[in-house]
């Protein structure tokens, strides 16, 4: 049996992700992956970074997301082609003061971040990718049409698909393939205000997958007061989601 930890969507959350960290030891993954969004949004992008490049030492696989494209480059088009005729100013806001909170060689880190990893146990692949497989910016929504999302995740070969974007945790099994939804560690919307996390188990000889959502608990409200003293346009929104768990705007 293989474990595999799947993180996705910290936003600059350092909270959210070291609750999520203080589960490991009980949880005992053999792998962990991270999926992408790491710095934008949260009052806390340079910890987070940091925390996410320590489990990377340790071996998880990290992704890129659209907003880490957008932090590292301030390349709206590449990361929000939706608003290709010009952001909102409280995104651009959040953006740009990410990517003036990190130094240069953090700045580097997200630039080298690959968008998808995949892994192999026995005959069982597994793809992480933040979006979608072969899209940075089409995520898999539960509404999302189902004739493409079929497209989608038959974009790999893998049995498993896990990634993260849409900030709402949950696990689809269509039989032929299993997707994973981590959601949102440091910014859910799905309702519950502690960070989602989601778990795989995988049976290499039986050929079996498993998988759930997981919550680590932490004091949003804590991390919500640091949002709104921030006081970018847009903060007071950020910080009610974070209270509630529900996208706020």
């Amino acid at each position: 049996m293989t474990r595999v930890v799947v993180i996705s969507d910290i936003h600059g959350n350092v909270a959210a992700l070291e609750a999520i960290v203080a589960k490991l030891p009980s949880l005992k993954p053999d792998q962990v992956a991270i999926l992408g969004d790491h710095a934008l949004f949260g009052p806390r992008p340079a910890e987070t970074i940091d925390l996410i490049q320590k489990l990377q030492k340790g071996g998880a696989l990290v992704t890129a997301g659209t907003g880490d494209i957008a932090v590292a480059d301030l390349d709206y088009a590449a990361s929000f082609p939706s608003l290709a005729g010009g952001l909102p100013p409280g995104l651009k806001a959040a953006v740009e003061w990410a990517s003036d909170a990190l130094d240069d060689n953090r700045i580097e880190w997200l630039r080298s971040l690959p968008t998808e990893r995949r892994l192999r146990y026995g005959e069982i692949g597994i793809t992480f990718c933040h979006a979608s497989p072969g899209s940075r910016t089409i995520p898999l929504s539960a509404d999302l049409d189902p004739s493409t999302t079929l497209e989608l995740i038959s974009q790999t070969d893998s049995r498993v698909v896990c990634v993260g974007f849409t900030h709402a945790a949950r696990v689809k099994d269509y039989g032929w393939k299993v997707l994973v939804d981590a959601g949102s560690a440091g910014l859910p919307y799905d309702g519950e205000a502690s960070a989602a996390f989601a778990v795989v188990d995988i049976d290499a000889e039986a050929g079996t997958i498993a998988a759930e959502v997981h919550r680590a608990s932490y004091n949003t409200e804590q991390v919500s007061d640091e949002v709104t003293a921030r006081a970018l346009t847009g903060d007071a929104y950020r910080a009610a989601t974070l209270r509630t768990g529900k996208l706020v705007r």
